[in-house]
């Protein structure tokens, strides 16, 4: 799929998600207010198309004060998180506010999730790849495929296999996966 065509997809299907999702936004803005002090945003620095770094939102489901790091690397992620946080994760409700980033340019619905600013090993790899050169993706590949319980090494192959196969009609299959696999809550572990 040609760079314009991509960004007409994405824009298009962007401001249509946030009107329709709005009222659950709003919801979740709420929930997450009512139970943790703190704001409902998280502002995560990531690492964008060609490395340049971003500020991409997400519903807060971590305790304010809690390390910026992978969750996987975090001592004891179950006691970080707010009492919303699960069920927001489980969901991927947290996700929502990066439909934002999609309207900005800065992701686009369907590529490799954005690297947090200090994954130095993932973003070399992709950069060693090529992978650097895509728009990071609300969902990917690499995301139907594994998640969180995937290696990096794996995780590249599979954001590699991405950059090589990306068309429409492999976006579309990457989201109807996507929408099925949050039904479900698979490969979802904190």
């Amino acid at each position: 799929m040609s760079a314009p065509l991509k960004r007409v997809f994405d824009l298009t299907l962007a401001l249509i998600a946030l009107v329709l999702l709005s009222p659950l936004m709003v919801l979740t803005t709420v929930l997450v207010k009512v139970t943790s002090p703190g704001p409902a945003l998280y502002w995560s620095t990531r690492v964008g198309r060609h490395n340049t770094r971003f500020a991409m939102p997400k519903f807060r489901s971590m305790k304010v004060g809690t390390a910026a790091v992978a969750t996987h690397l975090l001592t004891d992620p179950k006691a970080a998180m707010t009492s919303v946080g699960p069920f927001i994760r489980k969901t991927s409700l947290d996700e929502l506010p990066q439909l934002w980033c999609i309207v900005r340019g800065e992701m686009s619905f369907v590529g490799p999730r954005p690297a947090l600013y200090n994954q130095d090993d993932l973003i070399a790899l992709r950069t060693e790849h090529g992978v650097d050169a895509l728009l990071p993706g609300l969902t990917g590949w690499a995301q139907i495929n594994g998640r969180d319980e995937i290696p990096i090494a794996d995780k590249v192959t599979l954001d590699t296999e991405y950059l090589q196969r990306q068309s429409l009609g492999f976006d579309l299959k990457i989201l109807f996966l996507t929408a099925a696999h949050v039904l479900v809550q698979r490969d979802v572990t904190h």
